[in-house]
């Protein structure tokens, strides 16, 4: 910046003449008219001089090599600190031709004045002091505004500059260039763990806190002596820097409370005059402000961000929450959905989506549920839903399904309330499927074993008592059948209608007695000789003795036994006879021929046969009944209705099973299930 508040013969000028003779004595002319005047004989030097003394006007010789004169003018022009420096041309050339093409070009070049050789000494000095005038005029002028923009310009910048480090970096840099500062430095205390530090150097350069004294600014701001002030003493200077003579530190106080500070250094004393410190002062109060401002932005944008993490973890919370119940109801062995009191679907769980009536749980979320399950009547499933909506009370009901090969299914259907908020209304009613079909037949089973236990020991106590009688009458009927050969009743009208009575006397009383010994081979528990049976071999066996019966001469046989069965451990004949009773059951269940498909398989650690017909089925109805001694789908007199219990009475000492699966007009298949063994005997594991 130019000395130009100086009076004007106390101004510095700078004479830059490649011919030393000619420079000095120019300059010797300046003094002699009151100036302190300075020479140089090359760029180099003029720039040293000008970074180490603050002169007030340049008297320029172009006559250097080349277009050095022109180019050192387009530099001084450049750089901040001479950009303003009046510059006087001199031509150095007596006998220069093309004046005004030269004058051009030093004016286009930054000068300020053009002098044409040959010129005196004396009229160079009153051109350079009328310069001088003008320059000192119009930094009279600028110096007057000068706080008002500086400070105009830097809450501008303020204005703009939240973040920390933008704040220091515009608070330092501003400073740095409005007072002129070797060095400045802008520092403002975050919080207990960081800073925001600015350094502008020597070169104009933005530094981080290197070149600052850390710990002492902390402690002179901590410390009720922190107020505005100049420091000369070296060794309490908080800028690393061993050229500056002087610093000037104010702290950035806002509320009662500092939040930092503003450090400017300069090279010489009187360069940090009065209006240079109101400046820093003011931009102090400005920067404390602003400082303020960033602090508390900083806090916001911090909270702000804890806030979003803590808000994002808590929702991360709630979504895993909401899979693990969701998971946790879409594993369990039931179906399940619920509906809203528009009757809309809101959950669908995943076993609703599997089997032959799933549908999937995209397809059905919103929708009325009316118009999701078809299958079932609208106003006996509507008139469920508003009995658990008005009352409140867990709504249970039974229902059997068929799927599509002709199997029954038992469903417990579960409706139960759901209210989320306190105004006591049923805000949802949530509806649970349970398959209990294993249980309904575990129910049957028993029920089924008590009644045959309980007919096996009726059986057991009558049939003695019917045999005698029986066994009475059919030896009557053989008596009289035998006289009526031997002629005792000829020449009786009646002889023919006697001989028919007795006949069926006779073989009503053998049908009798071989229900009887049904009975009684139903009721007596014989012991079983367990031992190493290859149902295939057994399987086999039964063929060789059902498909030489002559009503199986329309029945098409289909045998798979494969060789690698598992043995089981039971009574070959038993077993056998169970067998052979499903077969025959299947042939009578052809009268018009069919298929008999009997096959075995392993199945985990188990062997099965199937026995299957292609026949007219059994009705549902009497599914549950089969297994009851003396029930009989059969035409009177062409079954006792104790084969299927006798057979099951078999399997159930085996510790197997026997089950069914029919179909109207589509077939029969009976499954047998017994525990596979080892060769040693032991069941597998």
């Amino acid at each position: 910046m130019p000395a130009a508040i100086n009076p004007i013969m106390n101004s510095t000028v700078l004479v830059i003449d490649e011919d030393p003779e000619a420079g000095e004595h120019l300059r010797g002319v300046f003094e002699s008219a009151g100036f302190c005047a300075l020479s140089a004989a090359d760029a180099s030097s003029a720039l040293r001089l000008l970074h180490k003394e603050s002169c007030d006007l340049v008297v320029l010789n172009l006559a250097f090599p080349g277009r050095d004169g022109i180019a050192l003018c387009k530099l001084l022009r450049a750089q901040p600190r001479t950009s303003k420096l009046p510059i006087v041309a001199v031509s150095g050339n007596d006998f220069e031709t093309n004046v005004a093409g030269r004058e051009a070009e030093a004016l286009a070049a930054g000068a300020d004045d053009y002098i044409a050789g040959p010129s005196s000494p004396g009229a160079i000095v009153s051109r350079a002091t009328a310069h001088l005038r003008a320059a000192q005029r119009e930094w009279a002028l600028i110096g007057s505004n000068r706080e008002l923009s500086f400070l105009a310009d830097l809450g501008s910048d303020l204005l703009r500059a939240l973040e920390p480090d933008q704040l220091v970096r515009r608070v330092a840099g501003a400073t740095y260039e409005g007072t002129n500062a070797a060095l400045c430095a802008a520092f403002v205390k975050l919080n207990e763990r960081s800073n925001a530090v600015c350094i502008f150097d020597r070169e104009g350069s933005a530094e981080d806190s290197s070149l600052l004294e850390v710990d002492r600014l902390t402690a002179w701001l901590a410390s009720p002596g922190a107020v505005s002030g100049l420091i000369t003493d070296k060794a309490r200077f908080f800028l690393r820097d061993e050229t500056h003579a002087v610093e000037y530190a104010a702290p950035l106080s806002f509320g009662g409370r500092t939040k930092g500070a503003l450090i400017v250094a300069f090279d010489k004393r009187e360069d940090c005059d009065e209006t240079q410190c109101r400046l820093i002062d003011a931009a102090g109060q400005q920067s404390a402000l602003a400082a303020h401002i960033s602090v508390l932005y900083l806090d916001a944008r911090e909270s702000s961000a804890n806030l979003a993490v803590e808000v994002e973890r808590r929702t991360a919370e709630v979504e895993a929450q909401g899979r693990f119940i969701e998971a946790i109801i879409d594993s369990l062995p039931l179906s399940l959905y619920a509906i809203d009191r528009n009757y809309e679907i809101v959950a669908w769980n995943r076993n609703r989506e599997l089997g032959e009536l799933g549908i999937p749980r995209g397809s059905v979320l919103g929708k009325n549920i009316f118009s999701v399950l078809t299958r079932q009547k609208r106003e006996l499933l509507e008139g469920e839903f508003k009995r658990v909506f008005e009352t409140g009370e867990i709504d249970r009901i039974e229902h059997e399904t068929a799927t599509a090969n002709g199997a029954i299914k038992h469903w417990l259907i579960s409706k139960f309330p759901m209210w989320i908020d306190r105004t006591g209304e049923v805000s949802h009613v949530i509806t649970v499927g349970e398959e209990i079909t294993g249980r309904v037949e575990a129910n049957r089973a028993v029920a089924r074993a008590e009644k045959l236990a309980a007919i096996g020991r009726l059986a057991a106590g009558v049939v003695h008592e019917i045999n005698n009688p029986l066994a009475t009458i059919s030896a009557c009927a053989e008596a009289l059948e035998s006289r009526v050969t031997e002629g005792s009743f000829n020449g009786s009208d009646a002889l023919d209608d006697l001989r028919e009575y007795l006949g069926l006397i006779r073989s009503e009383a053998f049908r009798c007695k071989a229900i009887t010994n049904g009975l009684l081979d139903f009721s007596h528990s014989r012991a079983l000789q367990r031992i190493p049976v290859n149902l295939g071999e057994v399987v086999n066996s039964a063929f060789r003795l059902v498909s030489h019966q002559q009503r199986g001469q329309m029945i098409k046989f289909e045998i798979e036994t494969p060789e690698d069965l598992p043995p089981v451990s039971g009574d070959a004949g038993q077993l056998q006879q169970a067998i052979i009773a499903l077969a025959t059951n299947a042939i009578d269940a052809m009268p018009d021929g069919g298929v008999l498909r009997i096959a075995t398989n392993r199945k985990d650690q188990t062997v099965q046969v199937e026995v299957s017909d292609s026949g007219v089925g059994i009705p549902p109805n009497d599914i549950p009944k089969i297994f009851e001694p003396f029930f009989t789908t059969k035409e009177v007199g062409k079954g006792t209705g104790l084969g299927l219990a006798v057979c099951y009475g078999i399997l159930t000492e085996h510790g197997g099973s026997l089950d069914v699966q029919s179909t109207i007009g589509v077939g029969t298949t009976f499954t047998i299930t017994l525990p596979a063994i080892n060769i040693d005997g032991e069941p597998r594991r």
